[in-house]
């Protein structure tokens, strides 16, 4: 069971929490615009230190300054346009101690941006290393600054997902199999107080015959995980693909393209840790959460080619190619969250490779049914620097799905704009007139960066908790 990361373990205490012998080290964060008359009046001392260590003023830079002694006295980081990661990338170059921005004169917007990203230059997933010894922290003493106006639930949320998030999807595929998948959501349950049901077996192939048709080749049983929490405010329904392995299923995928498919539950777990941000923050909404979970695996009881399925919906879906199975999984939970009349309606997928060839790995592909929702959507995502490009739901490509032998093909014959027909499949069980959006996200950081290691990413969370948190 993945259990949500305590914030002192990422380098985040209270002043409260420290010993009587703890020294705290001043941490001055400049905003690149305003080093320069910084510098002029650090006074001789620091300013022959500074040129002494021949220190190119940069966002994300960081020097340890001397006290008069020749001991460690103050540091200082520089920050810029983006300052969570610059400010990942200042905790990264610090030495262990505990800092303190009681000086801080930015405001609270960057404030909460530094904090977050803070804790998150601390993430390491050590799981499955035997007798990893402890990494020492720099750790931030939050500052009175951010007890004000939720800061601190709004901080411990968001950080606590992404790290649930990355875990989850960091997981090896025989852990966080269906089971663990599962498991996952009923620690998260226990932790927030949410609700939770789960359908499986016969009740699953009755209700959601196309969730049982992907899962059932598989040695874990497939389910559909349902978890509510609170009662007032807007009806927010999050869905998330929960392919726990995805080998391609009879449509075999070769084995490169195949090592990384432990991360195809990744719309599960963003969709899990976003849950967790707005269930820690307190938000003001009734939220849903849905996930079906599946392994796309071979067997005798595996889906063909060319099958017609049923839907929970009724309608009947001839499968293109059995590696196309995470949106034949989310029609039904789709079918099933639009039964509510939620009033915002997402889901987060590891949909597309069509979509990583139009925007690379780090920009997932978002899009939505009405524009001011997506206009709003990419506004919170400029804002928290958490990227998102919207691509259209193009009308004329719904003849592709309409080539097969039945009313609806998974996929169509064109090889031609995949993401976009992926996400019009995925409407036919959303509707056009619902306020839904799509999110096509690779889930997974192909290299190491400040504040992102290399792995499982909660790409889209940041963004949609800032939208979510203005609806509530």
């Amino acid at each position: 069971m993945t259990d949500l990361t305590p914030i002192a373990a990422l380098g985040l205490v209270t002043a409260d929490s420290l010993d009587a012998d703890n020294t705290v080290i001043p941490l001055h964060i400049i905003e690149m615009a305003d080093w320069q008359e910084w510098r002029d009046g650090a006074g001789a001392a620091h300013e022959s230190w500074i040129a002494a260590q021949g220190f190119v003023a940069k966002a994300g830079a960081a020097l340890c300054l001397p006290d008069g002694a020749n001991g460690l006295g103050s540091a200082i980081g520089i920050i810029g346009d983006t300052p969570i990661w610059n400010a990942a990338a200042i905790a990264a170059a610090l030495p262990a101690g505990h800092w303190s921005l009681d000086d801080f004169s930015g405001s609270g917007e960057t404030l909460e941006q530094i904090i977050i990203g803070w804790g998150l230059s601390h993430y390491h997933f050590d799981t499955y290393r035997n007798a990893t010894p402890a990494r020492p922290l720099s750790a931030l003493i939050l500052p009175k600054a951010a007890s004000k106006k939720g800061m601190i639930e709004r901080i411990t949320g968001i950080v606590q997902g992404i790290v649930l998030c990355r875990d989850m999807i960091n997981t090896p595929p025989n852990h966080m199999n269906p089971q663990g998948l599962e498991d996952a959501a009923r620690g998260l349950a226990d932790a927030t107080g949410a609700r939770i049901d789960v359908t499986m077996g016969e009740t699953l192939a009755n209700d959601f015959p196309a969730i049982d048709i992907v899962g059932r080749a598989a040695e874990i049983a497939p389910r559909l995980i349902d978890m509510r929490w609170g009662k007032k405010g807007p009806k927010i329904t999050l869905v998330g693909k929960g392919i726990t392995f995805d080998s391609g299923g009879l449509d075999l995928k070769p084995s490169k393209a195949m090592e990384m498919m432990k991360k195809d539950m990744g719309g599960s777990a963003i969709v899990l840790g976003l849950a967790a941000a707005l269930m820690i923050a307190n938000s003001n909404i009734q939220l849903r959460i849905l996930i079906p979970a599946a392994e796309n695996a071979v067997s005798d009881r595996a889906m063909r080619p060319l099958d017609v399925i049923d839907t929970r919906a009724g309608l009947k879906v001839e499968v293109g190619n059995t590696d196309a199975e995470g949106r034949l999984v989310l029609a039904d939970a789709l079918t099933l969250a639009l039964e509510e009349e939620p009033d915002f309606l997402i889901d987060f997928a590891t949909l597309t490779g069509a979509a990583r060839v139009a925007l690379g790995t780090e920009l997932p592909a978002l899009f939505a049914n009405d524009d001011a929702t997506a206009a709003d959507i990419i506004a919170a995502s400029n804002d928290a620097d958490d990227a998102l490009w919207r691509l259209p739901l193009f009308d004329d490509y719904e003849r592709h799905l309409d080539a097969g032998y039945v009313t609806l093909s998974s996929t169509g014959p064109s090889g031609y704009g995949g993401a976009i027909t992926a996400a019009l499949f995925l409407r036919r069980f959303a509707g056009r007139d619902s306020n839904w959006a799509h999110v096509d996200v690779m889930a997974w950081n192909l290299g190491s960066r400040p504040g992102r290691p290399k792995g499982g990413e909660a790409m889209g969370l940041r963004a949609l908790f800032r939208y979510i948190s203005s609806l509530a």
